[in-house]
């Protein structure tokens, strides 16, 4: 995979978990219980997609400017996308979209729930 560094960069983020769902053979990184990106793997174990959630219009969008941008493979089309991971997507444009999944899926909690969060990791 192009972007080794993933892994790191998405458990560094504030209250991230990660487990692999073995029904699917996806690494998944949550927040909350919740997943905002997974890198899924193929039936040697090697990453084939990085799988995130983004605002509709703007995987929309992405996904006209780059063609290793497709919509979420097995996910909703329109929030989530996927990106392939030998693909050409710059790595500041990949952190970019985790950091908005990342942020997108945590404010979807209520505000209570996401100062547990924060709070129970010092934040």
């Amino acid at each position: 995979m192009k972007y080794a560094w993933i892994d790191g960069y998405l458990l560094d983020k504030t209250g991230v978990t990660k487990d692999l769902q073995q029904d699917w053979n996806w690494i998944r990184y949550q927040i909350g219980g919740k997943m905002f990106a997974a890198i899924c793997l193929n039936e040697k174990n090697e990453p084939y997609y990085i799988t995130l959630k983004l605002e509709p219009s703007e995987g929309d969008f992405l996904r006209q400017q780059y063609e290793d941008i497709i919509p979420g493979y097995y996910m909703n089309k329109m929030h989530w996308n996927s990106v392939k991971a030998d693909g050409e997507v710059p790595d500041d444009l990949l952190k970019d979209l985790l950091d908005k999944s990342y942020q997108l899926v945590l404010g979807g909690f209520s505000k209570k729930k996401q100062k547990e969060i924060l709070e129970r990791h010092g934040i």
